[in-house]
Parts: structure tokens; C-alpha cells; sequence
């Protein structure tokens, strides 16, 4: 097996294991000593490679920890747990169902016009483009003035309770202060 380790490295790894050194001390000690930047992970791999006894310092041993109890073979069927609801498990709430307000809708047959081909006095009222890919047509039928819909249209954009504000009137702007 080839490595990068060279022969002194080596020798000194299994000097600093026999005097009993864990393997972050002695990757300390061979960076120290040889000006290397080995890490407790290749002083283990090495070790191991030579065959060392265990591949385990004293500090890196795993006798240490507590071992798992093995576990007991079953016999026979497995029997189910019982499910266990947690105390701030809430069900989901059931909402009751509402009836769905009833939609206003206009009495004319759109003329379905592509932007492009709207003249100036045209309606601009969208229908459409709610699919992918769907086009968008507009109703050009002739607007109402001042609006950019026809009459049945402007209408059904406004809310029927509400009076239009523009309705009661023209807003003057006076000029107070030039800047």
C-alpha cells in the first residue's frame, strides 16, 4: 500500500500509541514534531493500515460508552402499539358552507376585438386569459363618455349601492404656493 506517511511519521505514531496517547494528541504531537497537518482521522487510518492493536487509543476508545441492550427476538406475530393522541392535538375545524353570492352580469354580445384592432371609442371590458395560453378579446361595443366601458359594462364594474364620486361633480386644483 502506498501512503503519504513517511517512515519517521510512522515510527513516531506507534511510539506516541504505546506510551498511550490519544489520536488527537498524537496528530497534535506529529504536527508539532514533523511540521505536518495530519488530523486525528488519518492518524487513525494510519494506524490502522499498520495493524495496530484495536486501531484505538486509550481516549479514543469506545469501551467507554454504554453498550446498547440486545434486543430479544419476538415471537410470533407483532403486536400493534396503541396509538397515543397527543393532549394539544385539535381537530381540524368544519366550516359550514356558504352560499355563493350571485355574480351581476350584462345583457350584450361582446364583440371579442384583440387589442390591436380596438379603435378610440371602443369599450375596453376584458374577457378571457383565465386559462394558460387563453387569449384576451375585449367587448368593443361604443363607450360611454368618459369611462372607458359601455354603459352595461361601467355599470357592472361599479358597486350598484354606491354612488360614483366623479358623479357629484367636477374637482377643482387650485394652486396654493409655486415651489
Amino acid at each position: 500500500m502506498q501512503s503519504s506517511w513517511q517512515a519517521a511519521h510512522s515510527q513516531a505514531l506507534r511510539e506516541y500509541l504505546a506510551r498511550g496517547m490519544s489520536y488527537l494528541e498524537i496528530a497534535d504531537a506529529l504536527n508539532a514534531r514533523f511540521g505536518t497537518a495530519y488530523s486525528r482521522s488519518s492518524a487513525i487510518g494510519r494506524a490502522r493500515r499498520m495493524g495496530l492493536a484495536g486501531a484505538e487509543g486509550p481516549g479514543d476508545s469506545l469501551e467507554q460508552w454504554p453498550k446498547r441492550p440486545s434486543r430479544a427476538k419476538t415471537s410470533g406475530l407483532h403486536q400493534p402499539r396503541e396509538r397515543h393522541i397527543p393532549e394539544f392535538f385539535r381537530p381540524i375545524p368544519v366550516f359550514e358552507r356558504l352560499e355563493l353570492p350571485k355574480l351581476r352580469c350584462v345583457g350584450i354580445v361582446p364583440r371579442h376585438l384583440l387589442l390591436v384592432d380596438l379603435e378610440r371609442g371602443d369599450c375596453r371590458y376584458p374577457y378571457g386569459g383565465d386559462e394558460e395560453g387563453e387569449a384576451i378579446t375585449f367587448c368593443g361595443h361604443p363607450r360611454r363618455e368618459g369611462s372607458s366601458y359601455c354603459a352595461p359594462h361601467f355599470h357592472l364594474t361599479r358597486n350598484p349601492d354606491l354612488r360614483s364620486e366623479r358623479a357629484a361633480g367636477s374637482v377643482r386644483l387650485r394652486l396654493v404656493e409655486v415651489a
